[in-house]
């Protein structure tokens, strides 16, 4: 697809920033700071989850870890403790081995180089390219739902199966490089707008999948036994007992979680791994 004309782009912009200036959600705990650990530590929650449901979460982890050094320090057990209820627990882990590499290789300090970031445990390019925006106003080209959801609903109506490689060139072509930082936000308040208005857009891009229903999932279930163990230890009757699932189901789960690393299994008792 050709870029769009320059009138198309300036009613783009316009619209994106009309937006953000009349309803903008600026009260986000994560858009009060630059400190680059704590935009990395919101980044992490907000994949697949909510800002609003983050919003809480992100407050009260801080709290029990204000620093990158005091995550990195802590154990395994206590950051799942502290992430129980947000879901997708291995995002926990891999904060903390993320923090644990950036003490280790970066003198705790989290690096603005975007080669540095993209080498650190569970960065990838969105990740990389948000913490620059949001902590040094860096300027780069940010490609998630939100932005997804707004560029198809402007640029591509009508048409199925679009492409990031479509999508970035008009990305780049629109972007505020002089302050990238309000600019995707105001992009990514704009695309949560549109998605409770005009229907969600990223429906029609080729990396959409629908997700798989949660009640009943294998993802509900280990949550659930993360839950029991941040408890206490148990043995594998006392956890078949608690979620009432069948004994193979409950069996693999536990095979699964420890050989992830959530669990350890001792004296007949799993546990949260230290």
């Amino acid at each position: 697809m050709p870029l769009p004309r320059k009138s198309q782009r300036d009613r783009f912009v316009e619209a994106v920033w009309h937006r953000y200036r009349t309803a903008g959600r600026n009260d986000l705990p994560w858009r009060q700071t630059r400190d680059p650990y704590r935009i990395l530590v919101s980044e992490i929650m907000l994949q697949q989850t909510q800002a609003e449901r983050v919003r809480g979460y992100f407050k009260s982890f801080l709290e029990k870890f204000p620093t990158l050094e005091d995550l990195a320090g802590a154990p395994a057990a206590e950051v799942l403790i502290a992430w129980q209820g947000l879901g997708y627990n291995r995002r926990a882990l891999a904060l903390r081995r993320t923090a644990q590499e950036v003490l280790s290789g970066h003198g705790g300090k989290v690096p603005r180089d975007e080669k540095a970031l993209l080498a650190l445990h569970g960065v990838g390019p969105y990740t990389a390219g948000a913490v620059r925006a949001f902590a040094w106003n860096q300027p780069g080209s940010l490609l998630e739902t939100n932005v997804r959801a707004v560029y198809i609903h402007h640029f591509f109506k009508g048409r199925d199966g679009v492409t990031d490689r479509e999508l970035l060139p008009i990305i780049e072509a629109t972007a505020d490089r002089e302050n990238p930082r309000e600019w995707w936000w105001a992009v990514m308040d704009y695309g949560a707008f549109l998605k409770s208005t005009a229907g969600n857009a990223t429906r029609r891009s080729a990396t959409y999948a629908k997700h798989k229903k949660f009640a009943g999932s294998d993802r509900q279930l280990r949550g659930k036994i993360i839950s029991l163990l941040a408890q206490k230890p148990r043995t594998f009757a006392q956890v078949r007992e608690a979620t009432g699932e069948p004994a193979e189901r409950v069996k693999a789960l536990l095979a699964k979680l420890s050989q992830e690393g959530f669990l350890t299994y001792n004296a007949r008792k799993y546990a949260l791994a230290r």
